[in-house]
Order: structure tokens, then C-alpha cells, then sequence
């Protein structure tokens, strides 16, 4: 574990560590005073409303980037001193970004209505479809001048607008639910990503010698070849989860009510604010190294030790929220959320699972077996939804998060199956095995 902390204190720390730390943490105390302006102006309904939109604005936000923002980031950091390949590489994503968002942006104003009838129920918020429709493209190329910021390790200057599009958002988000209700908050939901254009003025003027190498006549087909795995990774990922919890959502409207839902709702955000930490750890710290190890025994040690040192503090303040999730719905939200307690537990061990089976998983794009994380994710998702349906029907809400327990228990099985001779099997006795 010294290896770990060296690295975090030589490495991650001083390159990206502050940025996450600082925007994460700017993350969660604005989601605790939304949720709890939420919950005072709008109510259990009102937050199964936001839950539907926040969830489909993840899916047409990632479809409208085309799950690049990884690749591109990538590349850029690997062909940055490169004008030919870099060229190549802006100009290929720019053309196909731009015209794969205009087209979603299109075609999701004009089948605003059907949208409506999706993720709102029966009431009429059409108005707020089109809105996003109108701030989709927007929003695509703050990702990619985003993405080139970050291929070039412009770090500071992404903490300082991270932080104040944050900021700017949680204060419009704040006031709009405190004048218009639901109404305001849906909106607010769909325009705050479109208020960070701040990223795209400022990375445009502090690159612009980049606007000269986008060209039409650039646009290559070999980059979108490389892409593609990383495309399609994101794409799965991003796509999938919102929509089942969209489904799942639904589900508990239509056969419990929409105030269930709103509860079921309310603890996955509560889930989404402790794993936002480990999730960037993880990232930070556990997918550069597995992409460095070539054998085995280097494999199995990071993983048991993470196991033996991270893993058990994670769970202790797993803990201290279980024991502490009266004060957390007070502090977090209303009197009128009180069920939520009762979901917790099983919302928690699941999310213990999570990240015991992510921690595992991360070999898959570490050493890029696309196809293996591919097929992975899709069973989680299928397995998620039908064992969340069938636990409804059987136990009522609490089923929700029974199934999301079951779902990645089953996924934390395969992952060891797939993965056992690694980290339980026979080593040769120089330890070298084929990683």
C-alpha cells in the first residue's frame, strides 16, 4: 500500500488529484442542497420527475458526444506533439460530434411529445424536451474542447471552470426551484450543462492555434476506427443504467405510485454521492496501474490490496451511513421521506459489491477486452432490470433495491469466474504469467 500512496502523492496528486477532489466535492454539496430544495418545494412526485429527466439527459448527452469524450482524450495526449495525427484527430471528431449532435438535437425536439409521454408520466412537460433539444449541441461541444483541455493537461484552468460551472449552476438551480416549483427544476435540470459554455469560450481562447488545424478535408476514417472501442464501452455504459433506472422507475409509478418511485429515487442519489469519491479513486489510481502491470502476481497484489487497505475503510463509512441514515434523510431531505430508511441497507451492500466487482473489472479496459466488458455490462443491466421487476411484484419497494443488490452480487460472481485463475490460481514460480 506504500506503492499506492507514493504514487498518489508523486503521480495523481499533483497532475489531477486537486481537480477531482475540488470538483467532486463542489459536486456533492450541490446535489445535498438541491435534493434538499427538492424535496422541500416539490416532494417525493416531484423527485421521481427529476430522477426520469436527470436519467435521460445522461443518455442523450453521451449518444450526442457518441461516447468519444475518452478516446479523444487519449489520443490527443498521445499525438499532441504531433500536428499531422493531431489534426487528423480534432478534425474527425469535431465533423462527426457536431453533425451526430445536430441530428439527436433534431430528432429529439421534433418527437418531443412521444419523450414527454416516456419519462414524464401523464403530465405535460413537452416544453422541457424541446429545451433540452435547443441545448444539446451546446452541451456536445463543451465536451470536446473539455476533452482537448484535458488530452493537453490543462488542469488548473479545468478546476477553475469546473468550479465555477458548478457554482453558476447550483445558484440557478436553487432559485428556479424556489420560484417555478417542478417546473423550474426540470428546467433548471436541462439548461445548467449548457451554462458551462464558460468551457467552451475559455478553451477556444486559450487554444485558438487548435481552431486552425480543424479542417473538413482532415476527417479520417482510421480515427474513428480507434475510437470505436472506446465509442462503444461509453456508449454501453452511459446508455444502459439510465435507462433502466427510467424503466424501473416507471415500473414503481405504475404498479406501487409515483411517490415510491420518488423514495427509490431519493436513495440512488444519496448512493451516487459516496461512490462519487471511490469511483475517481478507482479511476485515478486503479486503471493506470492495471494498464502498467504485465504479469499475474502484480495483478493479484493490487487487488488484494485494495481489498486489505482501501476496501475496509470504504466499508466502515458504509456503516456510519446505515447507522446514521435518520439524521442523513433529515439533513437531506424531509419528514415525508422517512421510507427512504428502510431502502438504505440493501442500497448499501450493493454498492459495497459494486465497487468490490469494479475493482476487478477495471482489467477489462486496461487491457482493452472490449468484448468481455461489453458483454459484462449488458448482462448486469438485463439481470438488473428483470430481478428488480420480479422483487417489486414479490416485496413492494423495498424490491428495488433488493434487485440492485442481487444484480451485482451476480455481477461480482462472473467477474471472479472470468478472473479466478488470476487472482486464486497457480502461479509459475517466477510469477510472470501471462498478465
Amino acid at each position: 500500500m506504500k506503492k499506492f500512496f507514493q504514487y498518489i502523492n508523486n503521480e495523481v496528486l499533483v497532475k489531477a488529484a486537486n481537480l477531482n477532489t475540488a470538483n467532486i466535492s463542489i459536486k456533492i454539496i450541490a446535489g445535498i442542497l438541491i435534493s434538499k430544495f427538492i424535496a422541500l418545494f416539490i416532494g417525493p412526485e416531484g423527485m421521481a420527475l427529476i430522477g426520469n429527466i436527470r436519467n435521460f439527459l445522461s443518455t442523450i448527452q453521451s449518444i450526442s458526444i457518441a461516447g468519444l469524450y475518452d478516446g479523444l482524450v487519449k489520443l490527443i495526449a498521445k499525438h499532441r506533439n504531433d500536428v499531422s495525427e493531431l489534426t487528423k484527430t480534432l478534425s474527425t471528431v469535431y465533423y462527426f460530434g457536431f453533425f451526430s449532435s445536430l441530428l439527436l438535437a433534431f430528432l429529439c425536439y421534433y418527437n418531443a411529445e412521444y419523450v414527454n409521454s416516456l419519462i414524464f408520466f401523464n403530465n405535460n412537460y413537452t416544453y422541457v424536451v424541446e429545451t433540452l433539444a435547443m441545448v444539446l449541441p451546446f452541451y456536445a461541444l463543451n465536451m470536446y474542447v473539455f476533452a482537448i483541455m484535458n488530452g493537453f493537461s490543462k488542469y488548473r484552468i479545468l478546476l477553475v471552470i469546473n468550479i465555477t460551472g458548478q457554482i453558476l449552476g447550483l445558484l440557478v438551480t436553487l432559485i428556479l426551484i424556489k420560484q417555478e416549483n417542478i417546473d423550474g427544476a426540470l428546467i433548471a435540470v436541462v439548461i445548467t450543462p449548457a451554462l458551462n459554455l464558460l468551457i467552451t469560450i475559455v478553451g477556444i481562447a486559450f487554444r485558438k492555434n487548435l481552431m486552425s488545424l480543424i479542417k473538413i478535408s482532415k476527417i479520417s476514417a482510421n480515427v474513428l476506427r480507434n475510437l470505436s472501442p472506446y465509442m462503444i464501452m461509453a456508449l454501453v455504459s452511459a446508455i444502459a443504467l439510465p435507462i433502466v433506472y427510467i424503466i424501473i422507475r416507471n415500473y414503481l409509478k405504475s404498479e406501487i405510485g409515483i411517490k415510491e418511485a420518488g423514495y427509490w429515487t431519493a436513495v440512488t442519489r444519496i448512493s451516487d454521492y459516496y461512490l462519487m469519491f471511490i469511483n475517481s479513486l478507482m479511476a485515478l489510481y486503479i486503471l493506470p496501474r492495471f494498464t502498467e502491470i504485465k504479469s499475474r502476481v502484480e495483478f493479484r497484489k493490487e487487488v488484494f490490496s485494495f481489498y486489505k487497505t482501501v476496501l475496509p475503510v470504504f466499508a466502515i463509512i458504509l456503516g456510519i451511513i446505515y447507522l446514521s441514515r435518520s439524521i442523513l434523510v433529515t439533513v437531506l431531505f424531509t419528514e415525508e421521506f422517512r421510507p427512504v430508511e428502510d431502502l438504505m441497507g440493501y442500497q448499501i451492500l450493493g454498492d459495497l459489491v459494486r465497487v468490490m466487482s469494479m475493482v476487478i473489472a477495471y482489467k477489462f479496459l486496461a487491457k482493452k477486452m472490449f468484448a468481455h466488458f461489453i458483454i459484462i455490462e449488458i448482462f448486469l443491466f438485463v439481470i438488473m432490470y428483470v430481478s428488480s421487476v420480479y422483487l417489486i411484484d414479490a416485496f413492494g419497494l423495498v424490491g428495488a433495491v433488493m434487485g440492485h443488490c442481487l444484480s451485482y452480487l451476480m455481477h461480482f460472481g462472473i467477474v471472479l469466474l472470468i478472473f479466478g485463475s488470476s487472482l486464486f490460481g497457480v502461479l509459475n514460480e517466477e510469477g510472470l504469467d501471462d498478465f
